[in-house]
């Protein structure tokens, strides 16, 4: 079985000025911040949606769920049955699809609509985020690499400080419907500005499913999935019924509810940025600091998140944590396979989206048994046990 990529010569580029160079790496964000919006979009809407339908708030939470499995499956099978077609067209295609989706979760008229909608952003999820990772190498000089791999990650954290409240607020306003239109319609111009400023990118790396399944044989890539697993269980868990929890524990209403996802997101930002600082100089520490964290907030939000300076102050914390998980993940990832970049990203995609699927699906069976309390309780616990493996399979190495 072959371990390594199979790589074939590129095409050679025609010169291109170092902005549009840079505006080519700011639609690959924009394209992610579009995705990352359309998946967790639902976690602000969900007891609006639930109510549309007459579906409890953890049926709800299934929105997030399907597109998890999708994706988890969609992100090896779509991306090797495309390998050898130019990545710009397959970027351009999924978001034109992802178009498709948005405007048919808002003309939606059952649950099960929605539901097909949700299928069609897993197969999004899986393909563009799985061939979009990796490409800052071929949109900048090597030397800029890091900051533009930065700034195409920075799409996570912006999707929930911008995406998610301002989907909640337009819900609030004008009804959940209107948000995925807005949403739809971004879709179609990002998709304007891939084809306008991303350069043709002829498959460099043929990845076949024998590369994907030979990383398993790498302890690095092993490790990096089951700490992956661990914190994204913990985050998705808790943080899909996280309005549920605002709205009944800490008792808000739906329009300052927009405002603490706001403050969570402008803190996964800082996050995001302060964990690309840490992550190169120790990934490890910087991944347990982030599980470590994510368990405090989580475990002391049900005790003190009854008052809206004690939740609103847990959250800054959560995503402080949850803003420098994908960095650290990704990077975990690449570091483990440096050979096989694409293979590698196919793997952490997969593994990120199943997890948030199995986090949402569970967190849902325990916030209709019991109540968003035990669901953060929960997360905290599974975050911990996290920040323990990481911390305890470090020091077994040294």
């Amino acid at each position: 079985m072959p371990t390594t990529t199979v790589s074939t010569p590129p095409a050679t580029p025609l010169a291109r000025s170092p902005l549009i160079d840079w505006l080519a790496v700011v639609s690959v964000m924009a394209g992610i911040f579009s995705i990352v919006t359309a998946e967790i979009l639902p976690i602000g809407l969900l007891t609006s949606i639930g109510s549309s339908f007459a579906i409890s708030d953890g049926a709800a939470g299934l929105m997030m769920t399907m597109p998890g499995i999708v994706a988890a499956i969609a992100a090896p099978t779509v991306t090797v049955a495309t390998r050898r077609l130019d990545r710009r067209t397959m970027l351009c295609a999924l978001v034109l699809l992802l178009a498709v989706a948005n405007f048919l979760a808002a003309a939606a008229t059952s649950y099960w609509v929605m539901a097909v909608s949700r299928v069609l952003v897993g197969l999004v999820i899986g393909g563009f985020w799985s061939i979009g990772a990796g490409l800052a190498v071929r949109l900048v000089r090597l030397e800029r690499v890091g900051t533009a791999t930065a700034v195409i990650f920075s799409a996570v954290p912006l999707g929930s400080v911008l995406g998610v409240p301002a989907g909640t607020l337009i819900g609030h306003l004008a009804g959940w419907r209107a948000a995925f239109v807005v949403l739809g319609v971004m879709s179609v111009a990002v998709f304007v500005a891939l084809v306008a400023l991303v350069p043709r990118l002829p498959a460099d790396q043929v990845t076949r499913l024998s590369v994907v399944g030979g990383l398993f044989r790498s302890r690095g890539i092993r490790t990096a999935i089951v700490l992956t697993f661990l914190v994204v269980l913990a985050h998705f868990g808790a943080y899909t019924y996280v309005t549920p929890f605002l709205q009944q524990v800490t008792r808000v209403g739906p329009g300052q509810i927009t405002t603490f996802l706001l403050v969570y997101g402008v803190a996964g930002i800082v996050g995001n940025f302060v964990g690309g600082f840490l992550v190169t100089r120790a990934v490890k520490a910087t991944f347990a600091g982030c599980g470590l964290l994510i368990s405090c907030s989580t475990l002391l939000l049900p005790l003190l998140g009854g008052g809206q300076a004690g939740a609103l102050a847990l959250l800054v914390v959560w995503g402080l944590a949850y803003g420098a998980v994908p960095v650290c993940s990704q990077t975990w990832f690449a570091a483990s396979a440096p050979q096989a970049t694409e293979a590698s990203a196919i793997l952490f995609t997969s593994s990120f989206q199943a997890t948030i699927a199995i986090g949402a699906l569970l967190g849902g069976i325990m916030v209709d048994a019991a109540s968003p309390s035990a669901v953060m309780t929960a997360g905290g616990a599974v975050a911990l046990l996290m920040a323990v493996t990481a911390i305890g399979g470090s020091a077994a190495r040294r």
